[in-house]
């Protein structure tokens, strides 16, 4: 028997991934000699119901239309045997079944337009640029070089303080923003540059406040000045789930004028935290008792937070494109809920952005089914999945994981999703990029601390670096550069991935590399909304397009010892050589390439 579906094939599913409420989704099963074919449906939480399918030319159909949104999981019952999906969602018959999913999200659900298409730059503020004369604040210390390594080793009570600084600041960024301009950045994603005792200030001390470090006000007004004039948007890093003990809210050391939670029961903040034995027993993240966890139910918080006048309200009003919620797995759905509500009711066009390392549309976190993707919550996630798929083939020249997580990805997520998607190669939670594609492992801080690439080992990485960039630039989503990437800086994990920008000592080709997968990228609309289209595939090749009425895409990656013809009508530019082939591009072994019938970029 000839059958056949796939729900990322149009002819099958009439919508490509999630489904809005209220909207039909016709599902056609290619099985014409089947005598009977049933879709089994089931809602997350309840039992499975079967459902006829009607036989029309070809094989077997039925309209889905659902009123409330939700995450549902489907398979077929093909005369007595029942089928689901492989790795690639494509219908097989192995046992057990695997089902589809399909996620209804609410009407009226979108994203903004402006991230569609753009390229996002992540900074970590204390170690992009410093301008002027910085010092550092109380239990602070500044590095007398810019080029020194961030400090690693515990004190003498087996803590790692995270209090040295390079003093990176605002004025910093503002004036290192024509770099970023001709890296073709539309979008500034900022690390926290709340107040703060320690460097990556996911310890808040006070949301209201500019780190003192970091600059003033003015200096932030500047910032966003001069980032409208060149067309760029600046996201904030929020850190909702908990602050740091030396803040004004739990105020452990006594370094603000408020009585702080841990100073005393009456304290307006006491109800934001949960203390098992007042005062030194609470809950903190991850146990790390410097960073007291926050109840975010307490009705006070989630006022001061999201309230008309709440921080992320003001911020908004001082100019900010949207936010990042910091581990948004660990926040209460509820609270997400109220978090995106305020951000859309101040800037409808603001994006929320949510930190989740796995599939963000049917994540279980504390056993708990996450609703992200149901309209209420999140516009876009940073997208792990993708990462360490685009990371898995680099290093394997295998396509089989990163066939596997676009197609989860295609068929997971809300198309709005889909092209918002916050794609990352590094971050300053990870290995950077370079140094995770040379595969040289190390075991130790200290090892870490002196391990750098031979000149051998970095050629190579670079050149694998150069095929994890094309992917990223091409493929469906916004493509995010971690500071330091583009210009090839190495590093291992926190705090090795935090070094100081090397303004001295910038590989000028990985530069211009990526300075030119930004121009291709912002010149072709196809990278905006265009569907995605895998044309050809083996082990250690992949060939897919991105295509709209007017414009077509074809980009290749060619990973193994074989040649492939790509064969066209007509004339295509190979846009990062310049040069034009007519009806056929040979995609020689180990090679890549973006082929498009528009060339004047």
């Amino acid at each position: 028997m000839d059958i056949y579906y796939n729900p990322l094939d149009p002819r099958c599913k009439s919508v490509t991934g999630a489904v809005q409420q209220n909207i039909d989704c016709r599902i056609m099963l290619f099985a014409e000699n089947a005598g009977h074919c049933e879709l089994i449906l089931r809602k997350d939480g309840e039992e499975a119901q079967s459902y006829p399918m009607h036989k029309v030319a070809g094989g077997w159909c039925f309209v889905l239309s659902f009123s409330d949104p939700g995450l549902y999981f489907y398979h077929f019952k093909i005369d007595q045997t029942e089928a689901g999906r492989d790795d690639l969602h494509l219908l097989t018959f192995s046992s057990p079944v695997t089902d589809w999913q399909l996620l209804v999200y609410s009407e009226g659900f979108s994203t903004p337009d402006w991230m569609k298409g753009g390229v996002m730059y992540q900074i970590f503020p204390d170690r992009f640029y410093r301008s002027g004369e910085v010092r550092a604040g109380r239990g602070q210390w500044m590095h007398k070089s810019w080029n020194e390594s961030p400090e690693y080793r515990a004190n003498q009570f087996g803590k790692v303080l995270n209090n040295d600084f390079f003093g990176g600041n605002l004025k910093g960024i503002t004036e290192k923003l024509d770099y970023l301009t001709e890296l073709g950045v539309t979008i500034l994603y900022l690390n926290p540059i709340f107040r703060a005792y320690s460097n990556h200030r996911y310890d808040t001390g006070d949301y209201l406040q500019i780190d003192p470090i970091l600059g003033t006000m003015e200096d932030f007004n500047e910032l966003i000045r001069s980032c409208n004039e060149r067309g760029i948007r600046v996201i904030l890093d929020g850190v909702f789930n908990h602050t740091g003990d030396d803040s004004r809210y739990f105020n452990k050391y006594g370094h603000y004028d408020e009585i702080g939670a841990y100073q005393s029961k009456e304290s307006k903040y006491y109800a934001w935290y949960n203390f098992h034995c007042f005062p030194d027993s609470y809950d903190s993240w991850w146990g790390i008792d410097v960073l007291p966890a926050i109840n975010e139910s307490c009705p006070s918080y989630i006022e001061f937070i999201t309230g008309e006048n709440g921080v992320l309200r003001q911020w908004l009003r001082a100019g900010v494109s949207g936010w990042r919620l910091d581990v948004a797995d660990e926040l209460p759905d509820e609270f997400v809920e109220k978090i995106r509500s305020a951000v859309k009711t101040e800037s409808p066009n603001a994006v929320v952005i949510g930190e989740v390392w796995e599939d963000a549309s049917n994540k279980i976190a504390y056993s708990k089914r996450r609703r992200y993707f149901q309209g209420k919550e999140l516009d876009s996630v940073m997208n792990y999945p993708l990462k360490n798929a685009i990371i898995n083939f680099v290093l394997t020249n295998d396509t089989s994981v990163l066939r596997q997580t676009i197609a989860m990805l295609r068929d997971n997520y809300p198309k709005a999703v889909l092209d918002c998607l916050m794609n990352i190669l590094g971050t300053h939670d990870t290995f950077r990029i370079l140094t995770a594609l040379s595969g040289v492992a190390v075991h130790t801080k200290e090892e870490m601390s002196r391990t750098k690439l031979s000149e051998e080992q970095r050629a190579e990485a670079i050149e694998k670096l150069k095929v994890a960039g094309l992917l990223l630039f091409t493929v469906f989503g916004v493509p995010c550069i971690y500071y330091g990437d583009e210009i090839g800086m190495e590093g291992y994990a926190d705090p090795f991935c935090r070094f100081p920008f090397a303004w001295d000592a910038i590989d000028e080709d990985l530069l211009k590399y990526f300075q030119r997968l930004s121009k291709i990228r912002s010149s072709l609309s196809v990278f905006t909304t265009s569907e995605f289209h895998e044309l050809y595939a083996d082990k250690t090749c992949i060939v897919y397009e991105r295509r709209t009425e007017r414009e077509v895409a074809v980009i290749g990656v060619n990973r193994g010892t074989n040649r492939f013809d790509l064969c066209f009508n007509g004339s295509m530019g190979e846009l990062l050589t310049g040069e034009m082939y007519s009806d056929k591009y040979t995609l020689e072994k180990n090679s890549i390439c973006i082929l498009s019938n528009k060339t004047d970029i």
